[in-house]
């Protein structure tokens, strides 16, 4: 019995043995982090300024064997899901606030040339004459301000499932004393019209639907319209929409807001302390945009 017992041990020590040589194999075969990914950093809608921000830090970090993914920010949470299943490698262009940080154990790359610049804030846009046309939306507009946290919420809750219009109903329902600052003075409408624009994004979709649920509940006719970044600006710009809650700045949007000043009112931040940057999942071994140099 006992001889038996030790040539079993030992068999299982070898296998022990090969197993771990195997994994010591499979890492060097990994090779690099641009191998392991084929070199593909995952990106959303071609127009974002967030692309914009990516492909100025693949020219300023000599990452010239490195493509840029266009693709929406759904494909891109599809892909980044797929492969933290898996926990595969993956690298995509991330923003906060963003479910998939609720979701995933994530981490920035460190960019230490600093090309995304510093954190943004989330503004709120309406056109020229709003203010007069419709006091009452303009004053909830420039009143609405939450937080991340906040954000998150709704944002969760779509994620889930949830119908976009229900998360926000429920969320005004259960921040009653928030809202009640955003209506502070502001009178009850009867039945104007009002069109408010906003992007695919998660952040955008929650936000929107929030304040739109605010609006229809003082008396107005709200209308929600999804468009890409540019459509959005131009729509305030030249009037066929009112608004939108969705304006990154001072870097993403950039270039609409310059390309259009003066033919909006920029009523300043409804969010403060949003993130654009690199984003991979917390169980990779990279910590900085450099490390995808070779």
């Amino acid at each position: 019995m006992k001889k038996k017992w030790m040539v079993t041990l030992s068999a299982a020590l070898l296998t022990v043995g090969l197993a771990a040589c195997g994994s010591d194999k499979t890492s060097n075969e990994a090779g690099t982090v641009g191998e392991q990914v084929d070199y593909e950093i995952i990106g959303i809608d071609p127009g974002a300024g967030l692309m914009k921000a990516s492909a100025k830090v693949v020219e300023e970090y000599d990452l010239k064997d490195w493509t840029l993914v266009e693709g929406s920010s759904a494909a891109m949470t599809a892909a980044l899901k797929k492969a933290y299943e898996k926990e595969e490698p993956i690298i995509v262009t991330g923003w906060t606030p963003h479910w998939m940080f609720a979701s995933f154990d994530l981490k920035y790359l460190e960019d230490p040339k600093g090309v995304f610049g510093e954190d943004e804030n989330i503004h709120s846009i309406a056109r020229n004459g709003l203010k007069d046309d419709l006091p009452g939306a303009y004053q909830v507009l420039d009143q609405f301000t939450w937080t991340p946290d906040d954000m998150n919420i709704v944002m969760n809750d779509i994620v889930n499932g949830e119908d976009p219009e229900a998360a926000a109903t429920k969320w005004v329902e259960e921040n009653a004393d928030k809202v009640s600052e955003w209506t502070d003075g502001v009178e009850k409408a009867s039945g104007e019209k009002i069109k408010l624009g906003y992007v695919a994004w998660d952040s955008e979709i929650a936000s929107t639907n929030v304040i739109g649920k605010v609006l229809t509940d003082l008396g107005y006719d709200v209308t929600l319209t999804q468009v890409e970044a540019g459509p959005m600006w131009t729509g305030v710009a030249d009037g066929s929409l009112d608004a939108h809650v969705a304006g990154w700045l001072p870097s993403t949007h950039a270039d609409y807001y310059d390309k259009y000043e003066g033919q909006f009112e920029d009523l300043g931040e409804n969010l403060k302390g949003t993130k654009l940057g690199l984003v991979v999942p917390a169980y990779m071994d990279i910590d900085s945009i450099e490390d995808l140099k070779e």
